[in-house]
């Protein structure tokens, strides 16, 4: 039976290759982006927000059988808030009256490894709780230092988006209405957006460095899309508020082998 999916950021990059794979298998597709999508709407706003979730109830009747949120930004900006945390969350909420309308509704979105390195506390609060103002003001506060400090906006984006997605997962909005909730964390992605940092000797040996890749190294968005589509298949029942770790075993070069000692009895 044919799925309705909706997928944000489908494009560019990992969202039009997760949009190509759906529609390969004969799902119908809802792309959502700036340009060049089924529903044109800039995610950085509350106002294209609206009107993307408007539109897509519209062009959906009513039922999505999954929303997959790839849409995002790197750029040392406040706008990296806006778009990878409030773009991402404000339309799963708004979509969910059409998720609930499906037999087996589905979402996942896209994190990242970054989520794993240094962050701005202060704006990761302050997305959690929902204030964009107060997430911008501190975005603009750090960008203004320069773009190395400018860059922690967007670490800061995907810990948060990490840890809403674990917080909201086991809801009664989430949970309770039957829906998985789950995040992709992927390592080095070969798009158009990296393209020429690798190409770049000294940015590939950054790159490397902060994200080390000892298994297949580098990955194309094909390899995170199939993870995606896993997630919002039917099949999948049980995983709530994972974000997995798709990154070629940065992960576990960077953590190491014990994650779980955490919470074990003081010696």
């Amino acid at each position: 039976m044919t799925r309705t999916y909706v997928v944000t950021g489908a494009a560019s990059g990992i969202g039009a290759a997760t949009a190509r794979l759906l529609a390969e298998r004969g799902e119908r597709v809802i792309g959502v982006d700036l340009r060049d999508a089924d529903v044109e709407a800039d995610l950085s706003t509350r106002e294209g927000r609206l009107a993307a979730v408007e539109r897509v109830a519209e062009l959906s009747g009513g039922v999505v059988d999954g929303v997959i949120a790839c849409a995002g930004i790197s750029a040392p900006i406040p706008a990296t808030i806006s778009v990878n945390f409030f773009g991402v969350t404000e339309v799963l909420e708004g979509l969910l009256p059409a998720l609930r309308a499906s037999d087996a509704p589905r979402a996942a979105v896209v994190s990242s490894m970054a989520s794993l390195q240094p962050v701005v506390p202060a704006m990761v609060e302050a997305a959690l709780a929902g204030d964009e103002e107060r997430a911008l003001a501190v975005a603009a506060a750090t960008a203004e230092q320069g773009p190395e400090l400018g860059y922690l906006v967007y670490p800061s984006s995907k810990r948060a988006l990490s840890r809403w997605v674990r917080r909201e997962s086991i809801t009664e909005a989430w949970a309770g209405a039957g829906i998985p909730l789950n995040a992709v964390a992927p390592g080095t992605v070969i798009t158009p957006m990296t393209a020429a940092l690798l190409d770049n000797p000294e940015g590939l040996a950054m790159v490397d460095a902060a994200v080390p890749m000892p298994l297949n190294s580098h990955q194309p968005a094909e390899s995170i899309a199939n993870l995606l589509i896993f997630l919002t298949s039917v099949e999948n029942t049980h995983m709530a508020g994972q974000t997995i770790y798709d990154d070629g075993g940065a992960d576990a070069t960077l953590r190491g082998d014990d994650i779980w000692s955490w919470n074990d009895p003081a010696a």
